[in-house]
Parts: structure tokens; sequence; C-alpha cells
């Protein structure tokens, strides 16, 4: 009970101004002293006025026991009423009984001008005045109505002046506390507004007491304060502008670094394309075990550049911004079905499993970057991998997302290593016993970084779990969407006659300003059977169809030329061929650069196909005998 009161109090007392708190300190001593004294005085005067009359009382009473000794003793009653009479006309004298010894009651006068609501009574015996014997008594009762009634009037008017009193009292008492408390609230004020961010704010000092050295620290500490504000806003300003600097300075080197790239992806990989040219060459009509093992060595160098300059291009590509997402409903059954194939016999001859989990989910995203990024994490793992296997599979989520995961039973990776894995051109070197040899073939560490770029273009973001010694996962999440099944495509027919399945035979442009590509593709398409005719540019493209008499089956161009585009000249070439507008090209047409610009690549209608240099020869016979496919149908 008195913890709740102490809490009640508590909460009132909180809620109370510095005013009415110096007021309620001030008045309440003198407040309470006031009503003990009145409380006391008052009863002391109760108590002297009862003992007051009783002493009247007793007086009255002797003095009627004195003159009726006489008249009991001879039991005169009309003496004895004359008596009583005369003694109940005394003031505050409400009644008198005369009784002899035997208690008979001979006289008794009733004064009826006098309540006896308050009275006292007070009895006498009577003696006689020869044998002082007690012959009677003598009751007497007297009323103290009018002393209480003056009393309570004496309270009341005492009441009335002590509430006038405390009145004149709180207002003295409020007065003085609001005065008291004014530098306080003042000081009060000027913090609320030190606050908000006024730091030229000052208080006046009012006294040499503990309020006026309070207002002086006040003034000091917000004089300091508004010097360390100036100061730390000069520091700010300072501080800003070198981050600016230093910002200009970053997005300086990013671009410089991404038109290096840009540059070194076109410029690097013109030799290196006619490298590889040139060595898949050599191993035409070549049979002899020793050269044909030097040509497999050439090959896997020049297979080991173009996989680095293949890191570099993304990530040109990337900073270009020439890589967009083009989302759409698909199936994951389908790309764990591409990854499976692409590195089963991968895993197989390293004596590794690799199981790729069946699934019946949808997702919405880019499937050739998604494809992307599963086969960089799935060849990450193989690779890292000596025993045990590879697992890919998909789940979902209860917030609509599906989570796909790629485990692995590796080396893992150490814990310091784990929030750098994707930064570029980052790799983690644990020895010779990280993973499996790879031959010449050594990455830059882009490989990751390739995977979360992509992942932010789909919109999410990939993660990493390692336990060094044990594996890893790395894992993403896309928004899962309902199956939505294509419509079952028709069977394909049978390649109408006239339709190569080989690329011999062909008539084939190409078109490219390095002397060298031209030399190598030239003879590599050559070896295929192909009847080829070279240009470098625009002038000596429409001399070399001048020599057809009918239009090439395929133009092969570089995107760059000394002079204009190979757009241009397969748009010079087109209007040659007189193609109006809605007409199917009147040739297949490849375009084949290094270029990763997208306002280069913008410009690239849908019936080109695009090859970034270097291109291997298989995946440039594919897309020839692909292009013509495609061309023969529209025709």
């Amino acid at each position: 009970m008195r913890d709740g009161s102490a809490s009640w109090l508590e909460k009132v007392w909180r809620r109370t101004s510095l005013v009415q708190r110096l007021t309620c300190v001030a008045l309440a001593p003198t407040a309470i002293s006031a009503v003990l004294l009145v409380t006391l005085l008052t009863r002391h005067q109760m108590d002297t006025l009862h003992e007051m009359g009783r002493s009247t009382a007793d007086a009255i009473a002797q003095q009627a026991a004195t003159v009726s000794g006489d008249a009991l003793r001879s039991e005169q009653r009309r003496e004895l009423g004359r008596i009583a009479q005369s003694i109940v006309q005394l003031p505050q004298v409400s009644r008198v009984r005369i009784a002899d010894r035997d208690g008979e009651i001979l006289a008794d006068r009733v004064n009826g001008s006098v309540e006896d609501d308050d009275s006292l009574t007070v009895s006498r015996d009577v003696l006689d005045p020869v044998t002082q014997r007690v012959v009677g008594a003598v009751t007497v009762d007297v009323s103290v109505e009018d002393a209480v009634a003056a009393q309570r009037a004496s309270v009341h008017n005492a009441l009335v002046w002590l509430t006038l009193s405390l009145l004149i009292a709180v207002m003295i008492g409020w007065s003085a506390a609001r005065w008291m408390s004014a530098p306080l609230r003042n000081l009060a004020i000027a913090v609320r507004q030190l606050g908000l961010g006024d730091r030229t704010v000052v208080v006046p000092v009012t006294d040499d007491t503990e309020i006026g050295d309070l207002q002086r620290g006040f003034n000091g500490a917000a004089s300091k304060l508004l010097h360390a504000q100036i100061g730390m806003e000069r520091e700010i300003a300072t501080a800003t502008d070198e981050l600016a600097r230093k910002n200009a300075a970053l997005e300086a080197a990013s671009v410089a670094k991404a038109r290096f790239l840009a540059a070194a992806s076109h410029d690097l990989r013109q030799p290196l394309y006619a490298l590889t040219l040139f060595s898949s060459g050599l191993a035409v009509d070549e049979f002899d075990p020793v050269r044909l093992n030097r040509i497999a060595h050439i090959q896997e160098c020049v297979e080991s550049l173009d996989h680095l300059f293949s890191e570099l291009l993304d990530l040109s590509r990337l900073d270009t911004g020439a890589m967009k997402a083009a989302p759409r409903d698909l199936s994951l059954d389908e790309v764990f079905e591409e990854v499976s194939v692409n590195f089963r016999m991968v895993a197989e001859q390293h004596d590794l499993r690799l199981v790729v989990r069946t699934t019946d989910l949808w997702v919405n995203t880019d499937r050739t970057m998604l494809a992307r990024i599963l086969n960089n994490l799935v060849s990450n793992a193989l690779r890292y991998t000596r025993c045990g296997g590879v697992l890919v599979g998909a789940r979902r989520r209860e917030d609509g997302q599906v989570r796909i995961d790629v485990w692995d039973t590796g080396l893992g990776i150490p814990k310091e290593h784990v929030d750098h894995i994707f930064d570029e051109f980052y790799r983690v070197e644990s020895g010779p016993e990280a993973g499996r040899p790879e031959g010449t073939r050594r990455g830059l560490g882009l490989g990751l970084s390739t995977v979360q770029r992509l992942a932010g273009l789909l919109g999410t973001r990939a993660t990493v779990t390692s336990k060094p010694g044990r594996g890893s996962v790395f894992s993403l999440t896309l928004p899962e969407v309902l199956p939505n099944p294509l419509p079952e495509a028709p069977p394909v027919a049978a390649p109408e006659p006239g339709v190569p399945r080989d690329v011999a035979g062909m008539r084939v442009l190409v078109i490219d300003d390095e002397p060298s590509i031209l030399a190598g593709i030239s003879f590599l398409l050559g070896s295929w059977g192909c009847e080829v005719m070279t240009a470098e540019d625009a002038q000596q493209a429409m001399e070399a169809v001048h020599m057809w008499m009918q239009p090439p089956d395929l133009v092969i161009s570089d995107l760059r030329l000394r002079e204009g585009t190979g757009l241009d000249v397969l748009a010079l070439l087109d209007r040659y061929y007189r193609r109006r507008p809605g007409d199917p090209p009147p040739f297949a047409r490849v375009l084949i650069t290094g270029e990763t610009r997208g306002d280069f690549l913008a410009s690239v209608d849908t019936t080109t196909k695009v090859l970034y240099k270097p291109v291997s020869p298989e995946r440039l016979h594919d897309v020839m005998v692909s292009a013509w496919s495609v061309h023969h149908a529209a025709v």
C-alpha cells in the first residue's frame, strides 16, 4: 500500500512545475504549523471552558447547599422551593434539585430559557448547621451551550483568517517562487534553443550565487560549443571537398579502367583471334604425331588466353552496360539440365559426382545470365573439389522466392577471404593443394565477381557460406512464378534440298581491317571447303561481290573498320542487292567484334549474329551453319 502511495505521489510530483514545487515547499510547513496551532488552541480553549463551567457549577452547588441546610433540616418544602427557584434563576443554571438524605426530592426547579443539551451536573451534600450531619443533597445542572457557541464562532473566525492568510501566503510564495525560478526557466529555454541548433544563445547573469555560477558556466559551454561547431564545420567542409576530389578521382579511374578494358579487349583480341585461326589451320592435313602434339600445346595456350580475355570482356561489357537483362518466365529444370550436360563429363574425368536435382519450379529471370551464373559456380566448385562432388538444387521459400544452391565438398574458403570472395581480381591463394591442377588455365579472379555483377542485373545477390575443410555453398534467390509451359513446338521439318548441313561450298565474304585475321580466316574457311573472298573496307567488299554472279551465302564482318563500321558495309551491300524495307536480307550475316560499348551494339538488328573475339573454330562453324539456316528459312 505504501509503495502504491509513493508511486502516486511521485507521479504527481513529476507533473508539477518548478514554481509549483517551490510554492509547495514554502507553504507546506506554514500550513501544517497553522493548522496544528489552531487545533491545539481550540482544544485548549474548549478544555478551559469546560473547567470554568465545572467550577461555576461547584460554586453554585456549594452556595445552594449552604443556604438550604436549615430548611432541609426542618423539611420546609416551601422554603426549599423558594431557594431552588432563586438558584435556578442564576445565569447558565438549567435545573436545581434538592433531596433529603433518603433521596426524596423535596424541590425541583427548571429554567426553561436555558438549553440543557450540553450541561454539567454537580451534586453537593447538605450538612446540618448544628450537628454537621448530612441531611440531604443539592444537584445543580449548569449549561455550557453559550460558551461552546462562542468557541465555535471563535474557531470559525480563526479558520477564515487562516484561509485568508494561506491565500495571501500562496500569492506571496508563488510570486517569490516565480522570481526565484526565473533564472532556471531561462536556462531551460536556452538549453532547448541550443538543442535546436541556435549556438549563439546567451543567458544573462542575474546574481553571484550558485545560480549565477550556473549561468556563467552555461554561457561558457555554449561559447565553446559554438567554436567547436565552427571548427567542425570547417573540417567537414574540408573533408567533403577532399571526399569529392577522391570520388571524382575514383570515377575517373573507373571510367579509365572501363575504357582501358574496352580498348584492350578489342585491340588485344585482334592478334589473339588471328592466332586462334592460324593455330586451328595448322592441324589441317597434318598427321605427324610430334607436330600434332606441338599444335595441341599451342591450342591449349590459345584457349588459356581466350579464357583470360573472356573474363576481361565480361567485366568490360558489365562496366559499359552492354549487358541488359531480359527476364521471362522459365523452368529451372531446363537451365539445370544445360548445366548438367556442360559439366557431367568434366566431373567424371576427375572422379567427382555432379548431382543436379530435378525441379518443377519456375522463376522470372534472364535465362542466359542465370545459365552463366550457374556455369561459373559449378565450374569453380569442380575446380576446387578433389573428392566428393557438387550438388545443384532449388527449393521454395515462404516469401515467394526460390533459392538456388550450389553445394560442394571442396576445401572451403577461409573466414578471412569470405568477405572479399566476390571482389574483382581477388583470388584465394592457398597453395598447390587448393584444388585440381588446371594446367595453363588460371583465372584472373573475375569469375565470382562476374557472378555477383550478373546477379545484380537480375535484381538479386549471390551469397556464400563455407566451412574450411568441408566445403562451400553458393546461393541466390529469384522470384517464383506459376508454371507457364510454352505450347509444344511442332516437329522440325527435314532440311529442304539445297540447305547445307555443312559449310562446304558456301560463298563467304570476310571483311576485316586486319590482314593477319583475313589471312587466318581465309585459310581456315578454305580448309572447310568454302569459297572465300576477303575485303578490308567497303570498296574492296563491293569489288569482291562483283566477282560472283549471285549474292554471297554469308558475310562475316568485323564491327569496327578503319573507315566506318561493318554495319555500314552490310547496309551498302543491301542497297547493292536492292533490298527494300521489310524484305529478308539477301545473304546471311555474322558480326565478329571485340567491342563492348552499348552504343555500337544497340544498332545491330535481330537478323545478324554477333560473336565476340576470339572465336573458336568450332563456334564459328556452328554459327555459320545456324545463320545460313535461319536466312534460308526466312527466304
